[in-house]
């Protein structure tokens, strides 16, 4: 038991030199984060006609984590380029649609009005009096 709590203090210490040493070289480890506006310059770069490997080298990523934000960068685009402008019909659209909504719900609520009136009987049952 001695010996695990000797070698867990000795440890620290060496995960701490590696990090500051990583830091000090400059080396950017895989925690590093780019933000959008970096990555689109990247993609940008490669949609140009720059190699795949000098701009991953240059920016120090994998060839497989920049040729991911390319594709999902042109997905994004198609997705985009889909997407049509709004126009009148789609104001109309929203307004019958509100509408539609409103009738059904009025409809809902009067046949459960009806329902409670008729006491779960339903009108084709009834018997005529004499």
């Amino acid at each position: 038991m001695d010996q695990n709590q000797s070698s867990k203090p000795e440890e620290a210490p060496a995960c701490a030199q590696n990090a500051d040493a990583g830091a000090s070289s400059g080396a950017v480890g895989p925690e590093r984060r780019f933000s959008a506006q970096r990555k689109l310059a990247a993609v940008s770069r490669l949609l140009r006609g720059e190699p795949l490997e000098t701009v991953a080298r240059e920016l120090n990523v994998t060839v497989a984590r920049l040729s991911e934000w390319r594709d999902r960068a042109l997905l994004a685009a198609e997705a985009a380029m889909k997407e049509r402008e709004r126009d009148s019909r789609d104001e109309e659209l929203l307004r019958l649609r509100a509408k539609l909504g409103e009738i059904t719900m009025a409809n809902e609520l009067l046949e459960q009005k009806i329902a409670v009136l008729e006491g779960g009987r339903p009108l084709g049952r009834r018997r005529p009096r004499r």
